[in-house]
């Protein structure tokens, strides 16, 4: 399919009501409101089409960004188009979610992530720490340096009601990866977890919540699911 099909598709896809709902979330103007499941009939016919990716990426809608991560060729994006898009995403949906998981599922995301987590943009950081997130959700311990998430883990404890707000949120989404999906740090994380306590992020006009990361971590404790990994990030 060509770019213009592919936004062609997605406008016909697109409603007020869920405009409205994004755009309550942080959207912004420039999109269509395509549900994701809907998208998802269109991914089916592409599947994965990395040169259709980026330029869906590059037309600013909100839409064909998330879209496009969807499609896109995790063995074939660099490190270039993926600090592009980690600078030009347009909303949290795009710089938490589609970008991460891209990134996580690439060879470069321990390293994008490390990079991503140092920046003073709010929204690179978030993007970083999210990375980080996806990455240890679809690799095997084995592969994982412990000692490293040890003290990515201390640095959150350390600074997590200091930073900016999305990199609290995406803070906090990453102390509950380490105890979800790292079987031998669960306990520094679930320790982390109440020393962090409640993590306090403006989420606008919304009814999300924060997740209370010690109860979130003992569900998946308690479903016996601790260190069961994802077969891929995106979803």
């Amino acid at each position: 399919m060509t770019v213009e099909e592919v936004m062609s598709e997605l406008e016909s896809l697109g409603s007020e009501q869920i405009r409205s709902i994004f755009k309550n979330h942080g959207a912004p103007d420039l999109m269509f409101g395509v549900k994701v499941g809907d998208m998802k009939k269109i991914q089916k016919k592409i599947k994965k089409d990395h040169d259709l990716s980026l330029k869906l990426f590059n037309t600013g809608n909100a839409d064909a960004m998330y879209f496009a991560g969807l499609i896109a060729d995790e063995h074939q994006i660099s490190t270039d188009d993926l600090q592009h898009w980690a600078e030009h995403a347009s909303w949290y949906m795009v710089s938490e979610y589609t970008v991460p998981w891209i990134a996580a599922e690439s060879p470069h995301g321990l390293k994008m992530g490390l990079k991503w987590i140092d920046s003073s943009d709010e929204k690179i950081a978030s993007t970083g720490w999210s990375t980080l997130s996806s990455w240890i959700s679809i690799r095997p311990d084995t592969e994982l340096d412990l000692d490293l998430f040890k003290a990515l883990m201390e640095r959150v404890q350390a600074n997590i009601h200091q930073v900016p707000n999305r990199v609290r949120y995406t803070m906090n989404g990453f102390v509950i990866a380490v105890g979800a999906y790292i079987e031998a740090l669960n306990p520094m994380a679930i320790e982390t977890a109440k020393t962090i306590g409640k993590v306090s992020v403006n989420l606008g006009g919304t009814a999300c919540k924060v997740p209370f990361a010690p109860d979130y971590i003992r569900k998946v404790m308690d479903k016996g699911y601790v260190g069961k990994k994802r077969k891929m990030a995106r979803c």
